[in-house]
């Protein structure tokens, strides 16, 4: 029997973690393409993109930001390239799918469900700020309501999706939103293979125990039977001990500087490849193969990286 290939998914940047929290965290747009290259090479197989300005670290959903680095990563790597469309908590759908549009992408994340995404408990950690717009916006994500109704979805279905054929990771924070995928299946929004990462340890959403992991899983194999794969992101120091519960169980995983900015109890990752070659190692030493970028889109029916626009 063929071992099971594990598919690596490495989340760059995001749009939670600040410049204040970690000098690895890439902001610049020639260190977002070079840390997205050398998780490539660590083992990645998937990379998932959001844009910052490059002048203060702060969130953009600027397409000219994501095209200053993405060029430069279609160049150097056959990686998948997987746009956010949750990119900011405080903007309209349309400007979030803006990237997306311009870039075509082979997949791009959507959010299953609207949610109370907040990350307001670190602004308590910081007393100094490299940058003043910091402070402000990790304290007021309390009052953020991230939203994803049934319209914005079928939005980026029909936009994303239908005219550009790109296919999701849809992201999933708590169980509710896997009956929303559901929902949206039987609608026609959405084509088997689909590829559900479950999220755990957000603010907001479902906490990251193993016990929830096991009850999202057993959810997804009810709805959605062998039409799905899927990957776990473990939030903070959930990231290895869930990565390492979902390869065991079947899974493909997530890690990455967006997701957690550790890369052990106390100890800040120097960069995202860092975080690959650990899960890599635990991946292969529970006896499974890193998928590669080739495999990865066999798995999830992708478009190919030939029909990209950067």
């Amino acid at each position: 029997m063929a071992k099971k290939k594990v598919i690596i998914t490495c989340a760059i940047t995001g749009a939670i973690h600040t410049p204040t929290m970690s000098d690895a965290l890439p902001y610049r747009t020639e260190d977002i393409a070079r840390q997205a290259l050398d998780a490539a090479e660590a083992g990645a197989a998937i990379l998932h993109l959001h844009a910052r300005n490059p002048e203060d670290g702060s969130v953009s959903l600027d397409p000219d930001h994501f095209m200053g680095f993405l060029p430069t990563i279609k160049q150097a790597t056959n990686a998948v390239v997987n746009i956010s469309t949750g990119g900011s908590l405080v903007t309209t759908i349309d400007d979030r799918m803006k990237p997306a549009k311009r870039a075509s992408p082979e997949m791009c994340s959507i959010n299953m469900g609207s949610m109370n995404f907040s990350f307001h408990p670190l602004a308590d950690r910081y007393d100094d700020w490299k940058f003043d717009w910091e402070e402000e916006y990790v304290k007021n994500s309390d009052s953020f309501i991230f939203r994803n109704t049934f319209a914005d979805i079928a939005k980026v279905a029909n936009e994303l999706g239908g005219d550009y054929g790109i296919k999701f990771e849809h992201e999933c924070y708590d169980v509710g939103h896997l009956y929303n995928l559901d929902f949206c299946m039987k609608q026609g929004l959405f084509k088997a293979p689909i590829f559900i990462q479950f999220i755990f340890g957000i603010l907001g959403g479902i906490g990251p125990e193993i016990d929830n992991l096991i009850f999202m899983k057993r959810t997804a194999d009810r709805l959605f039977g062998d039409q799905y794969q899927w990957s776990v992101l473990g939030a903070g120091g959930a990231q290895m001990p869930l990565a390492a519960a979902a390869a065991t169980m079947g899974g493909n995983v997530r890690v990455g500087l967006e997701d957690s900015l550790f890369i052990e109890r106390g100890k800040l990752a120097t960069s995202n490849a860092e975080q690959v070659a650990k899960v890599r190692g635990i991946v292969e030493g529970l006896g499974y193969e890193v998928a590669t970028p080739d495999d990865a889109r066999e798995m999830l029916a992708l478009k190919g990286g030939d029909k990209v626009t950067f």
